[in-house]
């Protein structure tokens, strides 16, 4: 017989349980795989230029094996329904590994792995997030074309911020990025 204690129902009633979030699958290279990343021959240009046709844009999100920034985003913040609702309709993610080596062709055409690339963009810090604009400067790789470069981990609130801003087109929305989010 299973008992449940009167504080238990209580709380049950109350809603005051919240059932754990599911983690987001793990790849053979340690790296979380949500089912909204897209699948990419690494060709940033291309990629972009595929987001802005579909009336999306381009985010880039750079991760390391064992990283717990990671999995917190992944499993705490874009989870959240409003974070995973846009990403869904107005954005493409690439995942880059920090420290990984795959080619890439970065959007000034420089064909490097995602290690040199991480490398070249300045990455030290994982997660970072990239989020193109729909016209990147001419000749520029991907950390100098990008409106925003975001190392760490934002709340679900910053993020749907940061998201709501980028979909607007950032900086040409009239407000700056620390404006967006609130920092």
């Amino acid at each position: 017989m299973i008992r449940i204690s009167p504080l238990s129902v209580l709380m049950l009633t109350l809603g005051l349980f919240q059932p754990a979030a599911a983690e987001v699958p793990m790849g053979d290279d340690g790296l979380h795989k949500p089912d909204w990343l897209k699948d990419s021959f690494k060709i940033l240009a291309e990629d972009n230029a595929e987001a802005v046709a579909a009336g999306r844009h381009l985010m880039l999100i750079v991760e390391q094996r064992g990283c717990i920034y990671c999995a917190q985003l992944h499993n705490e913040v874009l989870t959240d329904p409003r974070v995973e609702a846009l990403i869904r309709s107005d954005f493409d993610v690439i995942q880059i590994d920090l420290f990984g080596g795959t080619g890439i062709t970065d959007m000034d055409g420089e064909e490097l792995t995602e290690k040199r690339a991480a490398g070249k963009w300045g990455v030290t810090v994982t997660p970072t997030l990239m989020l193109l604009p729909r016209q990147p400067a001419e000749g520029a790789d991907a950390a100098r074309a990008a409106m925003a470069v975001l190392p760490g981990v934002l709340g679900p609130d910053q993020m749907v911020a940061l998201l709501e801003w980028a979909r607007a087109d950032g900086p040409d929305s009239g407000r700056s990025l620390a404006e967006a989010i609130g920092r």
